[in-house]
């Protein structure tokens, strides 16, 4: 029975002429392909001038559509650079659509057809080292927010944490007198044994208003008097 199949074409703006992966070149050896193994092409899809930066593309959206609507069993790429360049979006796309009960994947270049066992393990060795990479990242952003704050620089967020604003230069963080009485004021009255709510009314009735000119919750007040 033959695989019912989607072809995925890709050109990127300045690509388009590019030895071995315009348009014309591409859908040559996906016929080809698709004629030696046996292949019902349902569709080619293209994606012309458009980079592979994101997965967020017109043809590959539609591409992976009909893929979840089971009307085609596998996508046929060229090259699995012409699906994505990032490993990390490569693993999203095998968890979500290539997975063990997924769509077959298959590249011409790469000879990966994930119908076979040898082609699910290099696919799954692929997603294996998009896992380990999203994992690296995340090491490497913990550790330089880190040296940041080590550093008394701002890290980040819609606005700096309160007690604090961000200084002229944009990048470090200086007190907020107003904002650091009311800090030590919310610690004060929780030392004496003072509930959150009771803070909170004594906040109110002393005028400290949040920066958007409400009054203290007992939830912020927590935070504060940690």
């Amino acid at each position: 029975m033959q695989t019912r199949t989607i072809a995925y074409l890709r050109v990127s703006t300045d690509k388009q002429a590019d030895h071995g992966v315009s348009l014309e070149a591409q859908e040559e050896k996906i016929r080809a392909y698709a004629s030696l193994y046996d292949l019902e092409l349902v569709e080619i899809i293209t994606d012309a001038g458009v980079s592979a930066s994101k997965l967020d593309r017109p043809g590959l959206n539609k591409a992976l559509g009909m893929l979840k609507a089971q009307e085609a069993d596998g996508l046929l790429v060229v090259k699995l650079d012409r699906l994505t360049r990032s490993v990390v979006d490569l693993g999203s796309l095998v968890r979500d659509y290539f997975g063990e009960r997924g769509s077959a994947l298959m590249s011409v270049s790469e000879n990966i057809d994930t119908r076979s066992a040898a082609g699910r393990l290099v696919l799954n060795v692929l997603a294996s080292v998009s896992q380990w990479e999203r994992e690296a990242i995340a090491e490497r952003t913990k550790a330089a927010m880190e040296f940041k704050k080590s550093k008394g620089e701002f890290t980040g967020g819609p606005r700096a944490p309160y007690g604090y604003r961000l200084a002229d230069d944009g990048i470090h963080l200086e007190e907020d007198d107003m904002e650091q009485q009311v800090l030590a004021e919310v610690r004060l009255l929780r030392a004496s044994g003072l509930s959150l709510r009771k803070i909170a009314k004594i906040l109110a009735a002393k005028g400290f208003k949040t920066r958007k000119d409400t009054q203290f919750s007992a939830n912020q007040i927590r935070r504060w008097a940690a």
